[in-house]
C-alpha cells in the first residue's frame, strides 16, 4: 500500500488575477517573453477572482495531460511546455543531478487540472492567473522554491506579476537571457487597506485581436509605442511607485487613467489600428470624468455647461483635471476596472446602476464584496448620469488588492482524484 501511495504525488495551489496600472505592451523577445518596458500592477483578491490548479505525477501516467475547467486541452502548447520544462530543470538543478528515491521522479508524466472561479469569457486576463497557478502547483509538486516569476513569465508575460500579492513591478531587465526580467513586490496588499476595485463586465465577446498578435504588430508599426517604452514609462513607473508608497489616491488614480489612455492610443497608432475599447467603454470613461468633475466642483468653481446630446460617443468634460474620486483602467478588452477608496464605493455603484440599469431584477448585478445602499442627490444624477443604457453592463464585481499564490492543504480540494483524472464536480 505504501508503494502505491508514494507513486502518486499531488499538489494544489490557487493564484490571483492582476490588473496593470502601468501597462505592459510589446515584447523585445517573443520566445522568452521579455517586455520592451517595465510594468506595474495590482494583484486582486482571490476570494473574488482566482484560478485553482492541481498537479499530479505518477509512474502510472503514460503522458502529460491537462484539463481546463473540466475539458481536456492540448498539453503540447509551447508555453505550457516551457513552464513544465523550466520547473523540471530547476528541480534537477536543485537535486544536483542525483535522483533521491524519496523525491518525485522527474521522468514521471504529470496530469494537471485547472479551474477559474470566474467566467473566462469575462475578458479578465485569465492567462496571468492560469500560468502563475500552473507554475506554483508544479513547483510545489517538485519541491522547487526558486525565482518562480521567471518561469511564470515564460507562460504569459503578465503571469510573472501574479506570483506576488499587493502592488507588483515587473522589471524589464537588461539581459538577453531574461534572468533579470522578474517581478518584485512594491508593497503588500495590507499596505493600502482602503483601496477598492470595481470590475465592470461589459460583454463576454472575445477580444477583436489577441494580445500576443496585437502587441507585436504595435512593436513593428507604432512610433508612439517606441516613445512610450523609452521615454514615458520609466518616469511614470517611478511616480506610480511613489504614489503607492504614499497611498496618494489622487496621484495614483490620475496616472492610472493617463497610462490606460496612452496604451489605447498606441493601439490606435498601430497599423492597421486595434480597437479594444468599444462605445460602452467610452461611456464609462466619460461617466468617470463627469463624476470626478462633479465632486471637484466644490473646490473648482468652473462648471461644464450641459451640452444637448446628439449621436456619437459621449464627450468628456473639458475642464481642468480635478482630484479623482474614481480612476479607470482598461486592458486589451472592453471591461473597465475602476479604482476608488472604500468610502466612495456605495455612491459610485449607485451611479453605475443609474447609468446602466440592470437588465434582470439586479440581484446578481453586484458580486463580490458587499456594497451598501446609497441615495444619490438629484444634483449629482443631473450632472453625471446623462443617457441611461439599460443592460449594457452585465455585472459589477467588487474586490480589493489581495495576496499572491496560496497552497491548498485540504485534500478534498484537489481537482484530480486518486486515479489522476478530474473529479466530477457537483
Amino acid at each position: 500500500a505504501m508503494a502505491a501511495e508514494r507513486s502518486l504525488a499531488m499538489a494544489t495551489c490557487t493564484a490571483p488575477v492582476n490588473i496593470a496600472v502601468i501597462k505592459y505592451w510589446g515584447k523585445r523577445d517573443t520566445d522568452l517573453i521579455l517586455p520592451i518596458n517595465s510594468s506595474l500592477s495590482v494583484t486582486l483578491h482571490q476570494d473574488q477572482l482566482k484560478t485553482t490548479t492541481t498537479a499530479a505525477a505518477s509512474r502510472d501516467f503514460t503522458e502529460d495531460r491537462l484539463w481546463l475547467n473540466g475539458a481536456e486541452v492540448d498539453v503540447g502548447h509551447p508555453r505550457i511546455q516551457a513552464c513544465l520544462r523550466e520547473v523540471r530543470r530547476l528541480a534537477r538543478k536543485r537535486r544536483g543531478g542525483s535522483e533521491d528515491t524519496a523525491t518525485l521522479s522527474l521522468s514521471y508524466k504529470v496530469h494537471v487540472a485547472s479551474e477559474n472561479n470566474f467566467p473566462t469569457a469575462a475578458g479578465l486576463a485569465s492567462s496571468a492567473a492560469g500560468y502563475a497557478c500552473l507554475v506554483s502547483a508544479l513547483a510545489r509538486l517538485y519541491g522547487v522554491e526558486d525565482e518562480l516569476s521567471e518561469v511564470a513569465r515564460r507562460g504569459s508575460g503578465s503571469a510573472c506579476r501574479s506570483m506576488l500579492g499587493g502592488f507588483v513591478q515587473w522589471q524589464r531587465g537588461e539581459r538577453p537571457d531574461g534572468t533579470d526580467s522578474l517581478a518584485q513586490q512594491v508593497a503588500p496588499e495590507t499596505h493600502w487597506p482602503e483601496l477598492r476595485v470595481l470590475v465592470l463586465v461589459v460583454s463576454g465577446e472575445k477580444k477583436p485581436v489577441g494580445s500576443t498578435v496585437g502587441m507585436q504588430t504595435s512593436v513593428e508599426t507604432s512610433p508612439l509605442l517606441k516613445h512610450r517604452a523609452e521615454v514615458v514609462v520609466p518616469e511614470r513607473l517611478a511616480q506610480m511607485i511613489q504614489h503607492i508608497r504614499e497611498r496618494d489616491f489622487e496621484g495614483f488614480g490620475q496616472l492610472a487613467m493617463r497610462d490606460s489612455n496612452q496604451f489605447h492610443a498606441t493601439c490606435l497608432d498601430t497599423f492597421p489600428p486595434i480597437f479594444y475599447l468599444n462605445d460602452l467603454s467610452r461611456h464609462i470613461i466619460a461617466l468617470a470624468h463627469r463624476y470626478n468633475a462633479h465632486h471637484g466642483h466644490t473646490k473648482v468653481p468652473a462648471r461644464t455647461p450641459r451640452v444637448p446630446r446628439h449621436r456619437g460617443p459621449p464627450q468628456v468634460p473639458m475642464s481642468p483635471p480635478v482630484p479623482p474620486q474614481v480612476a479607470y483602467t482598461f486592458d486589451a478588452g472592453p471591461n473597465a476596472v475602476i479604482f476608488m477608496l472604500a468610502d466612495t464605493v456605495d455612491e459610485f455603484v449607485e451611479v453605475v446602476r443609474h447609468s446602466f440599469p440592470p437588465a434582470t431584477n439586479g440581484d446578481q448585478f453586484i458580486r463580490g464584496l458587499p456594497v451598501g445602499s446609497a441615495v444619490l442627490p438629484q444634483e449629482l444624477v443631473g450632472a453625471v448620469v446623462t443617457e441611461p443604457m439599460p443592460g449594457a453592463v452585465q455585472y459589477i464585481l467588487h474586490t480589493k488588492p489581495g495576496p499572491g499564490p496560496q497552497l491548498v492543504d485540504d485534500p478534498s480540494q484537489h481537482l484530480l482524484g486518486a486515479d489522476g483524472l478530474p473529479r466530477r464536480r457537483a
